[in-house]
């Protein structure tokens, strides 16, 4: 198959299939882009866990009962109805798990925007194409890392401006995600509390190699580890019964929860009450117009260009490029992100096309 889509059923997230969609015929003022690279961590598993309850299934519709699972990555121009759209010409985005993807631009600053009506009302952010040169090797690297350091970057903002709640460590669930050590990595920087990351025994000498954290601690020792208390809880794992743990273990003394992510996709749902203050969910897109009005124009931007660039120069330490093509690798790389067999310090980067 020269085109296909990945499809997966938004029931049961281990059914998959590669199925053949020919592109249409463009409309006026549309362009077709072949999407050539494209990375696929853990977090597109919560984009899919969180399919319908944040719309992440809306922005690339598929048959009844299944779904298009959104990934960033980089994709050219193949065929052009737009003025300003020109073959060849490349971008980076958000993307379908897909060969090609039709989209109706709407120059930008720095690209352009889809404004296709089937995204109208969804989160602008992920709506944004940016413009880019020739393909370089550290492309790679922000096709993993970038999408998730800025949600790390917004948490910790979001957390330093309410003073860290007056916790003295921010404990952080599935440490070894990427997010968390986006997080992780500009706590560290800050220097304002603790920073502990929980994790299995499995990644625990991979966490603790990072030099982010400055306490790792294995989710069986979760109940009696020294942990300097106040503390802010953030939870990447989305795993009731370790939120639960975690609430039970701190009590009074957690200042702040707050809810991420769902690496753990198939633990249980729904913690239920429990000690201390209720869970609150973090969600980007809020942030992001916050602080973009906060800022001003370009504000946002360069303080999250500031920070991004000692984080993705020290990417190559700790994380290696697993590269996959073809329908078969995406296959498979997909079951191993589902599955929870990759390991942590390796990146998934795929090429649709052989």
């Amino acid at each position: 198959m020269e085109a296909w889509d990945f499809v997966v059923s938004k029931g049961d997230l281990r059914r998959a299939e590669v199925v053949e969609a020919p592109p249409s015929e463009l409309g006026e003022g549309q362009a077709r882009l072949a999407i050539e690279r494209f990375a696929l961590t853990s977090n597109n598993i919560t984009y899919a866990l969180f399919g319908e309850a944040m719309r992440y299934w809306d922005f690339f519709p598929a048959a009844e009962g299944w779904g298009r699972i959104p990934v960033w990555g980089f994709a050219r121009v193949e065929a052009s109805d737009h003025p300003e759209l020109a073959i060849g010409q490349r971008f980076y985005g958000y993307w379908p798990m897909s060969t090609h993807l039709t989209v109706t631009p709407r120059k930008t600053r720095t690209g352009f925007a889809d404004i296709a009506p089937h995204r109208h009302g969804l989160p602008p952010v992920y709506n944004q194409y940016q413009a880019v040169g020739a393909a370089d090797p550290s492309e790679d690297h922000q096709a993993l890392l970038r999408p998730l350091f800025i949600t790390g970057f917004l948490i910790e903002d979001f957390l330093d401006e309410n003073a860290l709640f007056g916790a003295r460590s921010v404990v952080l669930t599935s440490a070894s995600s990427k997010t968390a050590i986006s997080l992780a990595f500009q706590l560290k920087q800050r220097g304002k509390a603790k920073v502990v990351g929980l994790t299995s025994a499995r990644n625990r000498a991979f966490v603790e190699g990072l030099g982010f954290y400055d306490q790792v601690v294995v989710y069986e020792d979760l109940a009696t580890a020294p942990i300097e208390e106040p503390v802010v809880l953030v939870d990447f794992a989305g795993d009731a019964a370790l939120l639960r743990a975690a609430h039970e273990r701190f009590g009074e003394v957690l200042a702040y929860s707050c809810l991420v992510g769902g690496t753990h996709w198939e633990g249980e749902r729904g913690a239920g009450v429990m000690p201390g203050p209720k869970p609150a969910f973090f969600f980007a897109p809020d942030r992001i117009r916050k602080r973009a009005t906060d800022w001003g124009a370009g504000g946002l931007d360069e303080r999250h260009d500031a920070a991004w660039a000692p984080f993705v120069a020290d990417a190559p330490r700790w994380l290696r490029i697993v590269e996959g093509a073809g329908p078969e690798a995406v296959a498979e790389a997909y079951a191993a992100a589902v599955d929870g067999t990759s390991s942590a310090d390796e990146g998934r980067v795929l090429s649709p096309l052989p």
